[in-house]
C-alpha cells in the first residue's frame, strides 16, 4: 500500500512539470509494473531515475475506484474478495481428514502406553524408566504432528483435548514409577479403577466418536 501511495504522489507531482516542459523529455526506457496479489499488468515508465504509471491503469489493477472532484482526485481501494474466500476457507468448519488420522494415531499410541502400564501392574513385571520415556517421546512426536494438521477452526478447538489427554497420561505414566520405585510389588487393581485411568479411557472414547461424527463436541473428560 505504502509503495502504491508513493507512485501515486510521484504521478500526481510530475504532471504539471510535463506540461510546463511540453513533453520536451522523453522517457528513456519503460518496464513492467505489477500488483501483488491482483493480476494483469502495465507499463512502467521511467523518466530522469524516477518511475511512473497512469493513473487510470493504477485503478485498474488495484480494482480500484477514481472519483474527482474540483482539484482532487481519490484512488479508492477496495477488499479483495479471493483474500476473503480465502479467510473463510481457513476457518471452515469440520475436521479436516489429516488431523483426524493424527489425532486418531496419537490415541492410539496413549491406548497402547497405557495398556502396557496396566499389564505390567497385572502380571507384577515392571517397566522401566527408560521404555516410559520412549512411550512419551513417541507420543509426544506424534502430538507435534497433530498440532501440524490443523486447518480448520475445529481442528484448532479441539487440538487441546488431544493435548491434556496426553499429559494425563504422562501423569499416569509418572505415578506408576514413582509406586514401582516406592515397591517391588504392587496390587493387580492398583490401576484397575483409579479416576485418573477412567478419565483417560473416557476421553480417548469421547475424541474418537467425535471424529467419527465430524463435528466438535467438547469433552469433559479430556480437561
Amino acid at each position: 500500500m505504502k509503495s502504491m501511495i508513493s507512485v501515486l504522489a510521484a504521478l500526481l507531482t510530475v504532471l504539471p512539470m510535463m506540461r510546463s516542459n511540453g513533453y520536451a523529455q522523453a522517457p528513456q526506457k519503460a518496464s513492467t509494473f505489477t500488483v501483488a496479489g491482483h493480476p494483469g499488468a502495465a507499463q512502467l515508465l521511467q523518466l530522469n531515475g524516477k518511475a511512473y504509471i497512469e493513473l487510470e491503469t493504477l485503478a485498474r489493477l488495484t480494482e480500484g475506484t477514481l472519483s474527482f472532484k474540483d482539484n482532487r482526485t481519490t484512488l479508492t481501494l477496495h477488499a479483495s474478495e479471493t483474500v476473503g474466500q480465502a479467510s473463510t476457507s481457513q476457518v471452515r468448519a469440520g475436521f479436516s481428514r489429516a488431523f483426524v488420522q493424527a489425532g486418531i494415531e496419537e490415541m492410539g499410541l496413549i491406548r497402547e502406553w497405557r495398556i502396557a502400564i496396566v499389564s505390567a501392574v497385572q502380571n507384577n513385571v515392571p517397566v522401566s524408566v527408560e521404555w516410559a520415556s520412549a512411550q512419551h517421546r513417541h507420543a509426544e512426536k506424534n502430538l507435534a504432528l497433530a498440532s501440524a494438521a490443523t486447518s480448520t477452526g475445529d481442528d484448532r478447538t479441539a487440538f487441546p483435548l488431544l493435548s491434556a489427554e496426553f499429559i494425563n497420561m504422562q501423569k499416569l505414566s509418572d505415578l506408576y514409577l514413582a509406586m514401582r520405585t516406592q515397591s517391588t510389588a504392587m496390587s493387580p487393581d492398583t490401576f484397575g479403577n483409579t479416576p485418573l485411568e477412567e478419565q483417560i479411557l473416557s476421553c480417548a472414547q469421547g475424541f474418537v466418536s467425535m471424529t467419527e461424527s465430524r463435528e466438535f463436541q467438547d469433552l469433559p473428560a479430556c480437561h
